[in-house]
């Protein structure tokens, strides 16, 4: 059986995490290029755990992102980027760096309300978002294959050198190497762009970074950082995975693709299990109309929407109507997608379909305007399938809508030309042939799958307790008992879960 590299993989989609970040698009190559000179300098064990640590210590980025947006003004991505850039034991750069990227846009009233809850609220939205990105990102290595190294670096990549602001607070070599090497590359590489990387580090030695690891890091800055300069970051990230190569064959390259995808679909709990299910209807509607590369389309609708990482959430989830500039921002996930992918070098090919799935036969799609001849059979069918499932999954602006209706909107929409008759004919079908009903995983029960759907989408539990009808308390117990069961302490691993797990419909 034919295998890749699975670095080639991953380094095309860390560029999700970057946008995600706000950051730089190849931020977190860099860091993995920065980690893995560090980790041969310093002869540190299992090189391989450093790399992989790196390149994906921000791929949990989308797990708070709904809380964060919620309580600090809409732009949870603005927000995480100024938070990456200061260091927040220094009172000055957290009134210069970070507080004026909270609400950004709103009026004065709006923004002191908003800093005024950063600031009361501060430990609980630290913990909260440091936790959810620690366990989905280390859930998601799990699920891609990476082991236990890096599963416990990214377990620990917010933990603090001086045990102060982790989510754990543990300290000095209690926290994994790998994640020690990360936080400085991840600072160094950052503050490289500004010239300020020795300076950046060496401020931070002691504090939030490991001394020691700082001190390699500014001895050898000069040499790691003019080699960035002189090369494309995302191709010498490939090559720089320590010997010898992770390689994964097909099914494997299925599981990284579902894992990225559920990890942005975690972002809204609107969007919660959208990019599986697209791809499910996609893949059942291409074996019907005997389409030459199914497993090719599933693996672009599984990563069709992680353009969605770089849009805040409170475009996502505004009740009320887009205006011009948040359609604008809208419009360009898709074209982020196809950008994304077409740097991924085993999914290249997969790219401009996945970047048509919002286009239409008519024209008035985005994010080319595409017409009929444009668009070959793949595209539509992706099309449709995505239209199918939006229909039948809640909005901020509208309720979820029943299969059946779902069904009599995609035939509305073939019928005036904007989606193929064909293919709305196939995925129609598809959806009527849902597989049975799994077991239900780690013993839950049916009342437990219920709550679990209800925390995913990111209610609390008095919110749980009056859906349910049941006491506060006995709603708590529930989740505490989920959590347990599952192994997680996050809403957003919880999520990530009943995604994996195909819990968040009936079977």
């Amino acid at each position: 059986m034919e295998t890749l590299r699975l670095s080639e993989l991953l380094v095309g989609l860390s560029l999700v995490a970057d946008m995600g970040m706000g950051l730089e698009p190849g931020e977190s190559a860099r860091a993995a290029l920065i980690a893995t000179r560090l980790a041969e300098y310093l002869d540190a064990p299992d090189q391989r755990a450093v790399y992989y640590t790196s390149l994906l210590q921000h791929v949990g980025c989308t797990a708070y992102a709904h809380e964060a947006a919620a309580l600090l003004g809409g732009d949870e991505i603005a927000v995480k980027g100024a938070a990456v850039r200061t260091d927040f034991t220094r009172p000055r750069e957290v009134l210069l760096e970070y507080l004026p990227n909270l609400a950004p846009g709103a009026g004065a009233l709006t923004r002191l309300r908003v800093a005024g809850v950063a600031a009361a609220r501060s430990r609980q939205i630290t913990d909260g978002y440091t936790r959810a990105n620690c366990e989905v990102a280390a859930l998601t290595a799990r699920r891609v294959g990476l082991g236990e190294g890096v599963e416990r670096g990214l377990g620990d990549i917010f933990e603090c050198w001086n045990g102060k602001g982790g989510p754990r607070g543990i300290a000095k070599d209690d926290i994994a190497l790998q994640a020690r090497l990360a936080q400085v590359a991840a600072v160094g590489g950052l503050f490289d762009r500004l010239g300020m990387a020795v300076e950046a580090v060496s401020t931070r030695a002691g504090k939030a970074l490991d001394p020691a690891v700082c001190a390699a890091f500014t001895g050898q800055a000069g040499a790691i950082l003019g080699e960035l300069r002189e090369v494309d970051v995302i191709e010498a990230a490939v090559d720089a995975e320590p010997a010898p190569a992770v390689r994964v064959s097909g099914p494997g390259l299925d599981a990284a693709c579902r894992a990225f995808g559920e990890a942005v679909d975690l972002k809204s709990p609107f969007h919660h299990g959208h990019s599986t299910g697209v791809a499910e209807l996609a893949a059942g509607a291409a074996e019907r109309l005997g389409l030459p590369d199914v497993d090719g389309l599933r693996r672009a609708a599984l990563l069709h929407d992680i353009g969605r990482a770089g849009v805040p959430n409170g475009i996502w989830e505004k009740r009320g109507r887009l205006d011009s500039g948040d359609w604008e921002r809208v419009r360009l996930h898709a074209y982020h997608s196809e950008r994304i992918l077409s740097r991924c070098g085993p999914l290249a090919a997969c790219a401009p379909l996945a970047g048509m799935h919002h286009e239409r036969l008519d024209g008035s799609g985005y994010h080319r305007a595409a017409v009929a001849a444009s668009m070959p059979l793949e595209a539509r069918v992706l099309a449709a399938a995505d239209v199918f499932v939006a229909v039948t999954q809640e909005r901020a602006h509208r309720p979820a809508r029943a299969p059946d209706e779902a069904a009599a909107e995609v035939s509305a929409d073939a019928a005036a030309g904007r989606l193929d008759a064909d293919a709305a004919r196939a995925v129609i079908e598809a959806a009527g042939e849902r597989p049975p009903r799994m077991p239900r995983p780690a013993g839950l029960t049916d009342r437990q799958v219920e709550v679990l759907r209800l925390l995913s989408r990111g209610l609390s539990n008095p919110e749980i307790a009056r859906r349910l009808v049941v006491s506060r308390r006995t709603a708590e117990h529930h989740v505490q008992d989920i959590y347990a069961r599952i192994g997680v302490s996050s809403r957003a691993a919880a999520a990530l879960y009943a995604m994996e797990h195909d819990l968040l419909i009936d079977r």
